[in-house]
């Protein structure tokens, strides 16, 4: 009898260490509501649980993809507390923009906020920083490093095989279509610029941009740079492309009447190394498909 009771003891001890490692085990993934946090967990295969927003993320930031078991919890700016509480994770991590968010957040789990595109900062120095900084969190660091070593190699890579000597190119004029009047020109402070630097290209906007890297413009204001070329970055708002074909506006553009622009699948214009990398491979490619001019 007390055999038996042994045994039936150490059999629920052990489904209990079952239970609890396989606790453990879910519990310790990471939830983020931004998004360039999350491209760089994926980055660097951080086991991710919940990623806010995914239509929108896969629209805006395309790659790396978001795996299947990791829930939406919803807008990045109101995610779905109720859904995240089921299954806890060890971390929320949310960056400086949703730290209105941390009160809530913190009634599920920890939350820790990891700054990008902070102002009177290198940014390609503080999109390594954080990149380092994630690994360190997530147990990640080799996985980070290699990252990081992939990223800058790519770059050197991409820079001295270009067929076209700097000379050769165009300055780029690198913008987002906010609506069929408004885009972003991406300059000092944002990832495109940091990449354009790394491959030694040239970027026409000379105004000042905000914290983000970009200057808010009207389409009028691209007219001022008749020798740039055009890099236009995907997605497009909703009509726009319609409204663009109808517009005297835009047609009279020195770069879109001179055919003298690329398009490029969306990347993520205020991500970190993942983006970065995204960015120099498709760019690259564009540049070396364009007719010379």
């Amino acid at each position: 009898m007390r055999q038996t009771t042994l045994l039936s003891l150490f059999v629920r001890c052990g489904l209990f260490a079952v239970c609890l490692m396989t606790f453990s085990t879910a519990k310790a993934q990471w939830a983020t509501v931004d998004w360039t946090i999350a491209e760089t967990l994926l980055a660097i295969d951080a086991p991710i649980s919940s990623v806010a927003q995914q239509d929108a993320y896969h629209d805006w930031v395309g790659e790396p993809r978001i795996p299947n078991s990791a829930t939406d919890m919803g807008l990045r700016t109101q995610p779905n507390l109720e859904l995240l509480a089921q299954v806890p994770p060890e971390q929320i991590l949310i960056s400086p923009m949703f730290a209105g968010l941390t009160p809530r957040l913190e009634r599920i789990a920890p939350v820790t906020s990891f700054a990008l595109y902070s102002p009177g900062t290198d940014t390609w120095q503080e999109m390594q920083t954080l990149t380092r900084q994630l690994g360190e969190l997530t147990e990640r660091q080799p996985q980070a490093e290699q990252l990081i070593e992939e990223t800058q190699t790519l770059m050197t890579t991409l820079r001295e095989s270009r067929p076209r000597s700097q000379s050769e190119i165009a300055p780029l004029l690198m913008v987002q279509f906010m609506d069929a009047r408004h885009v972003r020109v991406f300059g000092d402070n944002s990832l495109y610029n940091a990449v354009l630097e790394q491959l030694e290209l040239p970027n026409a906007w000379d105004q000042p941009t905000n914290a983000w890297g970009f200057a808010l413009v009207g389409v009028e204001a691209l007219a001022r740079y008749p020798e740039a070329m055009l890099v236009i970055i995907d997605p497009l708002p909703a009509g726009v492309e319609e409204q663009l074909a109808k517009s005297g506006l835009w047609q009279q553009l020195p770069s879109v009447k001179n055919d003298n622009l690329l398009h490029l699948p969306p990347v993520w214009s205020f991500g970190a190394l993942p983006s970065a990398q995204r960015f120099a491979k498709e760019l690259t490619a564009a540049l070396e498909a364009a007719p010379t001019q």
